[in-house]
């Protein structure tokens, strides 16, 4: 007797079908992510090009001199694919043997407001005090051929261009740069000298270029360069390639300063609290060359200099102005200025209605301390 037995197959087999529309898609887009996974590591793995510029080139086009963003010069080769190569082209350079692999469209303007302080100063010139010869001249110098050109251009004289304030830290030559500018209603640039020296190695030439520029478009202006000395100093044999930029800037400055047209809008004020290192160039006849010494304040500067800063104080009938001033000699205007805040904070310690001499001696000897500390400093630093 046999048996005969009958497989029976699930209903539900019958109603699986499998999509292979559906994975084959989805195995070409997981194909694809693979890929752009691949390529995103290529380009990790690839080292950064080199932005250069262009300074000469040879050999039928196929080698060029560059200048490497540390000011540095090399001769290279030109990829063949690189075409219409012309000198001061940006380009990018294979960072191993600076062939040039690409030609880049880049800008060579800076944005110069970016890197200089442009204000409409408010410092008047009853603001300042024990400096009336110094006013006297600067009015004579800037204030008067930017206000009275035709004066000038009557009697056929050319004003100065621009003028230099010289003498020690904190005597005010920022405030008679200031103050000038208010009375001509001029705009206020400034740049300081080691600023721009240390933060624009390789482009410190474009950015003076750039500054003047800028200058011309919001005159009248007063371009005021502060620590002059920093990038006008004495010249001498060039070694680094910082030194040889520094003195790339330099001279772009005393172009800037012999292309402007006399009786112009725009003066240009130096200062420098080291006026021994400076360059004979910049000081020349035709550059800044009438020469302003802002000195430490005398006897009767020191006393002005006390009104101004005490005007709005509240003095204790036990302040004696004289007894102060005399133990004020030899300090700049900046330090009195110190001592009178000093002074207001001794009151303010001890909740004082008003600011007493005691106050006001404390505020010396601490004063006069810090300044001790900081020059014992300087000479442990370079002696």
């Amino acid at each position: 007797m046999s048996t005969n037995k009958t497989t029976t197959t699930p209903k539900e087999f019958f109603n699986y079908t499998i999509d292979y529309n559906g994975i084959e898609e989805e195995n070409k887009l997981l194909r694809e992510t693979i890929n752009q996974l691949k390529n995103e590591l290529d380009r990790y793995r690839t080292p950064p090009l080199m932005i250069c510029e262009v300074k000469d080139l040879h050999e039928k086009k196929t080698k060029a001199v560059i200048k490497a963003p540390n000011g540095n010069e090399f001769f290279v080769d030109i990829d063949s694919r690189v075409k219409k190569l012309f000198v001061g082209d940006t380009v990018l350079c294979e960072q191993k043997n600076l062939t040039i692999i690409q030609k880049i469209a880049a800008s060579t303007k800076f944005n110069a407001e970016k890197f200089v302080i442009i204000e409409k100063p408010n410092v008047q010139w009853n603001k300042i005090g024990g400096l009336q010869r110094q006013i006297d001249e600067i009015k004579e110098v800037v204030e008067l051929p930017l206000k009275k050109p035709e004066l000038f251009k009557k009697l056929g004289i050319n004003p100065p261009k621009g003028i230099l304030l010289h003498g020690p830290p904190g005597t005010g030559k920022t405030l008679l740069a200031k103050a000038v500018a208010k009375s001509t209603n001029s705009t206020f640039i400034e740049i300081v000298g080691s600023e721009l020296v240390q933060k624009f190695i390789g482009e410190g030439a474009k950015l003076v270029k750039e500054l003047f520029i800028l200058a011309r478009e919001k005159a009248p202006s007063i371009v005021f360069i502060d620590e002059l000395d920093a990038l006008a100093a004495q010249r001498m044999e060039l070694g680094t390639s910082g030194e040889r930029e520094v003195q790339r800037t330099f001279m772009q400055l005393l172009a800037e300063i012999d292309g402007f047209k006399h009786l112009g809008d725009v003066k240009i004020i130096g200062c420098t609290n080291r006026k021994d290192i400076l360059d004979p160039a910049i000081t020349r006849p035709g550059r800044l060359d009438r020469l302003i010494h802002v000195p430490l304040p005398e006897l009767e500067g020191i006393k002005q200099i006390f009104d101004i800063h005490t005007k709005n104080m509240p003095l204790h009938r036990s302040v004696n102005k004289d007894k102060l001033t005399k133990e004020l000699i030899d300090f700049s205007g900046a330090e009195i200025r110190a001592v009178c805040t000093e002074a207001g904070y001794f009151a303010i310690r001890k909740d004082q209605s008003k600011v007493k001499h005691t106050d006001f001696e404390k505020a010396i000897k601490k004063v006069k301390e810090e300044e001790e500390l900081e020059g014992t400093d300087y000479l442990h630093m370079f002696g």
